[in-house]
């Protein structure tokens, strides 16, 4: 039971990485792809439909992690508190920027919402990023299960870390490089025309990046902590997934280089899923880690519910996600295909 509400909380934690991820990287790029107001309306609209619905999946996330591990809940919330205002702030105004941006046929004002959805995009994914490096690299826990991080210290990895240090930084920036590639290739795929090559283009230049990036990471996790690798000792077939990510990562290349748009955008979401796949079976069975002490770490089996209360709660999970899903698959087979300047849907 553990294992499967632990398995269910990465899902739903994959499912917004991936779905929101190409809204974050649409963000991220537009100011930069589109040369015209026209254009980045035809981005935004890329988005329009579904970028509020794909945000549910943090949401329920956040709240199957609540009910599942109700203390990692309370202690992540609690020394993650300062990041965590950021992040909802950001959210704020990226949600601002998508919607305000029309209010008033104003350069000025439009200028405003686009630099708010563009910057709070950026900063998102950079965030999103380093929170992953931080539950990786462990936190200063205490014996009664919480902490607290200021957001630096000496950007050292060591016992007393801040929010960000090296590690957690180079995070973030994988984090934003393989949301900008995510974003361009669903923009790419959405769209026609000088916006369809420019997102081809910025594809192929961001993959190199984030290829680096990619082994730099790996190498920077198994310095600090080479206990992630127990799990794939334990269970050798494991070893098959960093393997898959190559071939994601090859494949993206190939598929963009040949034109294959749909193939381009379907990598790029394995690479996500596999990326976050990986780091779940490294992590396994500690939700959170712990800097000072082995022994202090939160993991399924002192952070859980009841058993009772775990049982119950799959059921109705499932009649819940079973509403979602089938709305998600109602709304993206509704909005597929390109979209065009003459085409209809969200007036952005």
């Amino acid at each position: 039971m553990l294992l499967i509400w632990f398995s269910l909380v990465a899902v739903m934690i994959t499912a917004y990485v991936v779905l929101d991820g190409f809204d974050l990287g649409a963000g991220i790029l537009h100011l930069f792809i589109a040369t015209s107001d026209e254009e980045r309306k035809l981005v935004i609209r890329t988005i329009g439909p579904v970028w509020d619905g794909n945000e549910v999946w943090l949401l329920a996330g956040g709240g199957t992690l609540y009910f599942a591990f109700p203390l990692l809940y309370a202690s992540g919330f609690s020394g993650f508190y300062l990041p965590l205002m950021i992040v909802l702030w950001l959210l704020i105004l990226r949600g601002i920027g998508i919607e305000l941006r029309m209010h008033l046929d104003s350069p000025v004002w439009r200028g405003l919402f686009d630099g708010s959805f563009a910057v709070a995009s950026l900063l998102l994914a950079v965030f999103f990023g380093a929170a992953l490096g931080n539950v990786i690299r462990g936190v200063p826990l205490q014996p009664d299960g919480y902490f607290f991080l200021p957001l630096w210290t000496d950007w050292n990895v060591g016992d007393q870390p801040g929010i960000l240090d090296w590690y957690t930084v180079i995070a973030g920036v994988l984090a934003l490089t393989a949301l900008t590639l995510h974003g361009a290739c669903y923009i790419a795929l959405k769209t026609t025309g000088e916006l369809n090559a420019r997102a081809r283009r910025t594809a192929r230049y961001v993959w190199p990046a984030l290829l680096g990036l990619t082994i730099i990471s790996l190498a920077a996790t198994l310095y600090i902590r080479p206990s992630v690798l127990h799990n794939y000792r334990q269970m050798p077939f494991f070893f098959a997934i960093p393997v898959l990510v190559a071939a994601s990562l090859l494949n993206m290349w190939r598929t963009s280089r040949q034109g294959n748009e749909r193939g381009a955008f379907l990598s790029s979401c394995a690479y996500l899923v596999l990326m976050l796949v990986g780091a779940a079976v490294a992590m396994y069975p500690n939700l959170l880690v712990s800097t000072t002490d082995d022994a202090l770490n939160i993991t399924v089996y002192n952070a859980h519910a009841g058993e009772h209360s775990l049982s119950i709660g799959l059921i109705w999970w499932g009649l819940g996600m079973s509403i979602a899903v089938g709305y998600f698959v109602f709304v993206y087979r509704t909005f597929r295909g390109k979209i065009t300047s003459s085409s209809g849907g969200h007036a952005y």
